[in-house]
């Protein structure tokens, strides 16, 4: 008896067009992540309305932001090794059911201590969907087209952020800022009957379980557009991989150094995106804006993130991917420097804040689909989480700070030259990536099989 041929994953999704199921799994991911970027951008938004109910000084919000912010580290840390674990699907489930509970809980809330445990639940059930859709996305994507895929799956990101700053205004001005909480916990809940029935497993998951050659080729199926894989047998790499704990396979040999300035560069840029998404409304609305007007202004950061998500995929396919992401951030802190000489100008404002999205957070994306590809199968949602959990660290403290910072430098010209400095930081780490991969076997964001 002739013994089956053996194909990798890789071999069979990079043989096929894109089809039709794996834009449903891009698609699917994409609303995932537009709710995070919903949550992210409405509490910043009711937080003038806090401040005004509660009687707040910008200090005081700053746990509220913070805790929000903890949850989703520690939900990250916790989630991505469990979906390497028990696979993508449940684990995505299992956060977007507790995600919109505690949201819908928080609208209860009648003090900012209560607000700030829930804001701490809420991260942790939103903390691991995010690191898990980028994983899936880069499962379910041609090599080809991978980083741009992955880019604009989590465009989903800076959608969902734009929709939470327009719809945030609009419910305050007619249900109050409870009614934000009400409309973020409803989404995630009535998305679960569909990502039960629509979303599939990792594939690459599936073929490391012994017992699920099945599910594995029903999937397979899906992708080919037929069943010409059925008489083989189908692995996720090519070459074995031990099986050793995803966390230490991150910092296994020829992953260390760059696994520690990957954190690096990831904890600069969510410092900077963070605190601006936290406190910038609060910074226009002192400035003498309305809070309309502030979430439109607001809104060109999402705006330019979105059309920076892919063009800076497309450099990255075609240039090398660190000097492209350098370079993103240097343009970043550039703009973010000018933002405080144009504080009192709307248009202007505007203008310099879609320069600022199109950098720190298109540069965000990139660093996702980036990362994407640096891990193998066994590790691709812990490397992925961790990073991003590393980089939640950095959004914590940008968006507790932010108050501080705003008393203690006291103008915005001042305020908006020191939050510029971090995105140098997040530079020099990619530079220093790009060195090191000048002395091992060069990475790119789109390669996953692990050699």
């Amino acid at each position: 008896m002739q013994a089956k041929k053996t194909v990798t994953i890789d071999e069979i999704v990079n043989s096929t067009k894109l089809s039709g199921f794996q834009i449903s799994v891009l698609v699917l991911c994409f609303i995932i992540v537009a709710i995070d970027g919903f949550d992210t951008a409405s509490i910043g938004y009711i937080a003038p309305a806090l401040r005004h109910e509660w009687g707040l000084t910008p200090p005081q919000l700053g746990p509220a932001f913070g805790a929000g912010l903890f949850g989703l580290m520690i939900g990250a840390f916790l989630m991505g090794p469990i979906a390497d674990r028990i696979g993508r699907k449940a684990s995505i489930i299992m956060s977007m059911f507790v995600f919109g509970i505690a949201t819908l809980v928080s609208a209860l809330s009648n003090s900012i201590e209560m607000l700030t445990v829930m804001r701490f639940l809420i991260g942790i059930g939103l903390g691991g969907a995010m690191p898990i859709c980028i994983a899936l996305t880069s499962e379910f994507s041609p090599q080809k087209q991978r980083v741009f895929l992955v880019s604009l799956s989590f465009c989903g990101f800076t959608a969902g952020f734009a929709l939470g700053g327009e719809l945030s205004a609009q419910i305050i001005a007619s249900y109050g800022w409870r009614g934000v909480l009400i409309a973020g916990g409803i989404a995630p809940l009535a998305l679960i009957p569909f990502l039960w029935a629509l979303l599939p497993e990792s594939v690459r998951y599936l073929a490391l379980r012994p017992g699920r050659a099945e599910a594995l080729q029903k999937i397979v199926a899906k992708i080919a557009g037929s069943d010409r894989w059925r008489e083989h047998t189908i692995v996720a790499e090519d070459v074995p991989v031990k099986q050793k704990s995803p966390v230490s396979q991150l910092f296994r040999a020829g992953f260390a150094k760059r696994t520690v300035l990957i954190w690096v560069a990831y904890f600069c840029s969510l410092f900077v995106f963070y605190l601006l998404s936290s406190w910038l409304p609060t910074i226009m609305k002192d400035a003498g804006y309305s809070i309309p007007t502030a979430a439109r202004i607001g809104a060109m950061v999402p705006l330019g993130a979105t059309i920076g998500a892919v063009a800076i995929a497309r450099l990255m396919d075609k240039f090398n991917p660190c000097a492209v992401l350098s370079i993103a951030y240097l343009a970043a802190g550039i703009a973010l420097a000018c933002l405080g000489h144009i504080i009192h100008d709307a248009i202007w404002l505007g203008f310099v804040a879609f320069w600022v999205g199109f950098g720190v957070v298109g540069a965000q994306t990139g660093m996702n689909a980036f990362v994407a590809g640096l891990y193998p199968t066994t590790a691709r949602a812990t490397g992925i989480a961790w990073a991003l959990a590393v980089g939640r660290i950095g959004s914590i403290i940008g968006s507790m700070i932010g108050g501080a910072m705003m008393i203690s430098l006291g103008n915005p010209v001042s305020l908006f030259q020191v939050i510029a400095i971090p995105t140098a930081f997040a530079a020099i780490a990619l530079f220093v990536v790009n060195s090191t991969n000048r002395e091992r076997a060069p990475i790119t964001p789109v390669v996953v099989d692990e050699h």
